[in-house]
């Protein structure tokens, strides 16, 4: 979200806010990549105009997030958060795990990075 806000015309801010619920596979419950969902979300404000009363627009949004989707699992194999990063961040020990191998900066930035590039390619 935060890496097309400007394109979007909202303020990064208001991109942080948004986006905020996205980390950890969505709530630290380790279900779908945040990197994914901020992009599916982002995919909707660029392509979803007036999706829900048109189904070929709806086909188009749809097709989009499936492009992404398989792009990105195409480059990680999954989508999903503890599979990603292979850890479970509700324990100490995973936690830990996250904090010590910085996997932040070693995995998740790179998800947004590929999210961001696939997000980039579609709408071309």
């Amino acid at each position: 979200m935060l890496s097309f806000a400007d394109d979007l015309k909202f303020s990064k801010e208001l991109a942080q806010k948004m986006a905020a619920g996205f980390g950890g596979g969505m709530g630290m419950q380790q279900e779908t990549c945040g990197a994914v969902t901020g992009a599916i979300m982002v995919l909707g404000l660029l392509k979803g105009e007036e999706v829900n009363n048109n189904d070929e627009l709806k086909s188009a949004a749809y097709g989009g997030v499936k492009d992404l989707i398989r792009d990105f699992v195409t480059a990680y194999k999954t989508t999903q958060c503890r599979e990603l990063i292979d850890c479970d961040l509700n324990t100490p020990e995973g936690s830990a795990k996250f904090t010590e191998e910085k996997i932040m900066e070693n995995i998740c930035a790179g998800c947004v990075e590929k999210a961001v590039q696939i997000i980039e390619e579609i709408t071309r």
